[in-house]
């Protein structure tokens, strides 16, 4: 089978947006109400502009699917931009502080903005989207869940939360508590100081970053590998959060507070395991954050990201006018006051790209059979180790 791979194509005002996905077993259901459905997440949350009143995004398939199930060729799924004005946009004059304008122009050589906000918009992270629920359903198939939820938006609150305590608080509730949050978070008592937090900065003209978490359940150990520094699944988890727009900061586990701590207070002992349990260890605690060694330990993968606030600014950011020199106000695009919440469902999709590879990579096969056999004879392993 062609190793797990995957591409996305097209301009955010374009006609289209695109996602190919390679290395997929035959075999797999595909719910496409679920992709719609993760589509839709993305589109939500308060502090959203206006281009989501425009787009209704839904995914068509175009290859590698017959019968609602997957057949090992190239899966293509395309999403359609009702906003398709890419022709009729005027130039985009003077770059915007924080975003690619200026640094896209030097690369290439423009002069007109547009050349570049086009692709680099995270309107491309719709496909990624799209493609990350198909990720999403391959690790359904063997237990394993991808589930991000918002905690903070704009320093609310002022003293970092504990995502452990409202993922433990939230139960079996967590889907539940996350579709009535109008943030994507789990503590109920903060959307009221999150709305009035984007309600400010959209009254000031300006833009909000924020913090969310990602967990991952149900992970088998030994996913990765230490042998290349490439290969580590740290550095890979790593990359796929940083490739989200706006994201400037991500921790594994205790993240920075490892740094600050002595050994013993950072790593996870090893204790011998319940009868009956999938092997014969466990941890004393997941300090690590599910990883160790760039491989994970068989616990709950914690990852947290960091998001900047939006650079489209009403109010304006000092720039210059890249025919003139001269300076001027940075040309305004129509954007969010805040989109941390969309951020945090981007995210879920690229965690499940990064975890689909390396499971695919441990589990491969051409078909779903094959892959489970693989599954089920490590488990047993695990269990004779």
């Amino acid at each position: 089978m062609a190793r797990f791979s995957w591409i996305t194509s097209g301009e955010s005002h374009g006609p289209s947006m695109a996602a190919v996905l390679e290395g997929l077993p035959a075999g797999l259901p595909l719910d496409l109400s679920a992709v719609d459905a993760d589509l839709a997440r993305r589109q939500l949350g308060y502090g959203r502009g206006g281009r989501m009143k425009i787009e209704r995004d839904q995914v068509e398939v175009l290859s590698g699917l017959k019968g609602g199930v997957t057949l090992g060729s190239p899966l293509t799924l395309l999403v359609r931009n009702r906003d398709a004005v890419i022709e009729r946009l005027p130039q985009v004059a003077a770059p915007r502080p924080g975003h690619a304008d200026l640094a896209g122009c030097m690369k290439y050589g423009h002069r007109d903005g547009r050349a570049v906000l086009e692709r680099a918009s995270a309107r491309e992270t719709a496909p990624r989207v799209a493609a990350g629920a198909v990720a999403r359903q391959l690790l359904s198939a063997f237990g394993i869940e991808v589930f991000a939820f918002v905690l903070e938006v704009g320093g609310v609150p002022e003293v970092p939360p504990d995502g452990e305590s409202l993922w433990r608080a939230a139960g079996e509730r967590r889907h539940e508590i996350r579709a009535g949050s109008a943030f994507h978070g789990l503590d109920p008592a903060l959307e009221g100081a999150w709305v009035a937090a984007v309600d400010g900065a959209r009254a000031a003209q300006d833009s909000l970053g924020g913090v969310f978490e990602v967990r991952v359940t149900g992970l088998p150990p030994g996913l990765g590998s230490y042998q290349s520094p490439p290969d580590r699944l740290t550095a890979r988890l790593g990359a796929a959060l940083f490739s989200i727009p706006a994201i400037k900061g991500v921790e594994v586990g205790l993240g920075f507070e490892a740094g600050r701590r002595p050994g013993s207070r950072v790593h996870d002992a090893i204790l011998p395991a319940d009868a009956g349990a999938p092997t014969r260890f466990r941890r004393g605690s997941n300090r690590a954050g599910g990883l160790e060694g760039g491989l994970t330990t068989g616990e709950d993968l914690v990852l947290r990201a960091a998001m900047k606030p939006i650079p489209s600014l009403r109010q304006g950011m000092p720039s210059v006018d890249m025919e003139t020199g001269e300076p001027r106000d940075a040309t305004y695009q129509r954007s969010d006051v805040t989109s941390v919440p969309a951020a945090s469902v981007v995210a879920e999709a690229v965690v499940a790209l990064a975890l689909a590879e390396a499971f695919l990579e441990k589990y491969g096969g051409d078909s779903m059979e094959q892959v489970e056999a693989a599954f089920e004879h490590h488990r047993g392993q695990l269990r004779a180790l």
